[in-house]
């Protein structure tokens, strides 16, 4: 099976630190990290784990959507999904993720929108990143059939 990999370089503390995200396996690019701008309303320029992760199941999902629309018979021709990852405090301290909310809006030739949405659904059990994400509290799903 492929191995893929990121590395990050951190230089201080927590508060005060930063750090760069290198995406090493496909080379496609170095992203600046903080602590502060990961918990802060404005991103200004630097990503963090959690968008990292709204990216890797942004994508993840529109594959394993894909893949569904096609067992049902399915053709994607405009499909656009968003992962919007929520971080909060952690009750038992420190920080966590708490929620994960999926947005599928489209259309694809060859189902209607009862098949869009069943097939959406099963994306969501199916997506490797979903069953990565068991320990969040709640992965929602909206579906919005525009064909």
């Amino acid at each position: 099976m492929a191995v893929r990999t990121a590395r990050t370089a951190w230089n201080g503390t927590l508060m005060d630190g930063k750090g760069q995200v290198e995406l090493t396996s496909s080379g496609t690019g170095t992203f600046d990290v903080s602590f502060p701008r990961r918990t802060a309303d404005a991103a200004e320029g630097v990503t963090s784990p959690e968008e990292l992760i709204a990216a890797a199941h942004s994508s993840c999902y529109a594959m394993a959507f894909s893949g569904e629309l096609g067992k049902a018979g399915g053709t994607p021709e405009q499909v656009e999904i968003s992962a919007d990852v929520t971080v909060e405090p952690d009750p038992a301290g420190g920080i966590r993720i708490s929620t994960v909310a999926l947005t599928v809006r489209g259309f694809a030739g060859g189902v209607d929108e009862a098949g869009f949405k069943a097939a959406a659904e099963a994306a969501k059990v199916g997506c490797p990143v979903s069953k990565a994400l068991t320990g969040v509290d709640s992965i929602t799903l909206d579906v919005t059939f525009e064909g």
